[in-house]
């Protein structure tokens, strides 16, 4: 473990995944840990265009004595090397072999017995696949999913018939530039010095993001997919989002009360494919990260999210639903 670019108590490590078509791959988990020895543990992972710095939302679990880690995956955030397309994968399998890896580290090595996965947008799709795929080997206690990633925001013409073209012309041509801009809108809602309250690195997290690739579409296509076909994960879910999208491409004071980059209607219609133990809980007012919405809506979440954790993360399910 080596010092975080956080700054103490924050320590990160790297992790080694050999090598992928561009060259050298790694991931890196960062990890706080609370006041006194616990054996649970939450494992963050973020959202496209986006890595680790919520220091807060660490805050948040550790002052309930939970252990926190956060991955940043392969081509994001600290993971990002020179030679790579920032963002960028084949297929979300990609990502299973670090988070094998973080839950390993955080199980075996570390001593934790009970997992809460906390993911956000995409990280919300990639870990949704990942539980369901690794139902069997009891790794995740719990999944606390904020704002995921299960449509693409667009009209349905361009969701199903364009989004699979664009996937067939990402299976030749995997790093083909997609002329989709995204909206810097969200990023202004955030950035400190834009029109928000948060300061992170806008080399890993820039407001125009960054180009989106064809195979990238389609790789969140096949995923979306699979969802669309039910997943079957056992344990407790807890299904995030706002009330509301923002739909304009130029900022707003709404902007600043909705989720800027999904269609939540989406979210909420592919809650219950996920497993058979889903809470659904949306807010006013929410971000599309529900953690750095504003302070007022940020307590509600947190207040929600408290109160689950202690329903059901480390308690056992009815039979009929442990065993789904």
């Amino acid at each position: 473990m080596e010092p975080d670019v956080l700054g103490a108590p924050y320590q990160s490590q790297v992790i080694d995944l050999g090598r992928d078509d561009e060259g050298p791959v790694v991931a890196t988990l960062v990890s706080r840990r609370a006041q006194q020895p616990t054996g649970r543990a939450v494992l963050y992972v973020h959202g496209f265009v986006d890595y680790f710095f919520q220091t807060h939302l660490a805050e948040f679990y550790t002052d309930r004595g939970w252990d926190f880690y956060a991955l940043d995956l392969r081509k994001y955030g600290r993971s990002l090397l020179p030679h790579q397309t920032p963002n960028f994968c084949h297929n979300l399998t990609d990502y299973y072999p670090e988070l094998d890896a973080a839950a390993r580290i955080i199980r075996a090595e570390d001593g934790h017995d009970t997992l809460l996965v906390n993911g956000h947008s995409t990280g919300g799709l990639i870990t949704s696949l990942w539980a369901h795929d690794r139902r069997a080997d009891g790794i995740v206690d719990g999944l606390f999913l904020n704002s995921p990633f299960f449509d693409f925001n667009a009209p349905w013409f361009v969701r199903r018939p364009v989004a699979a073209a664009v996937a067939r012309v990402g299976r030749g041509a995997p790093y083909r530039i997609v002329p989709l801009g995204l909206s810097q809108v969200y990023g202004q809602s955030l950035h400190v010095e834009q029109r928000g309250e948060w300061a992170y690195d806008l080399t890993w997290k820039p407001l125009l993001g960054f180009p989106v690739r064809a195979g990238w579409l389609d790789a969140i296509r096949r995923a979306h997919l699979r969802l669309r076909a039910g997943l079957a994960i056992p344990g407790p879910i807890l299904l995030a989002c706002s009330e509301r999208s923002f739909r304009g491409s130029r900022w707003d004071d709404s902007a600043a009360l909705a989720d800027a980059v999904l269609d939540v209607e989406h979210i909420v219609r592919w809650a219950p494919r996920l497993g058979r133990h889903v809470t659904v809980v949306r807010f006013d007012g929410g971000k599309h990260d529900l953690t750095l919405s504003g302070p007022a809506v940020r307590d509600q979440v947190f207040r929600e999210l408290d109160r689950w954790m202690g329903a059901y993360v480390g308690r056992p399910l009815p039979a009929d639903e442990a065993t789904a």
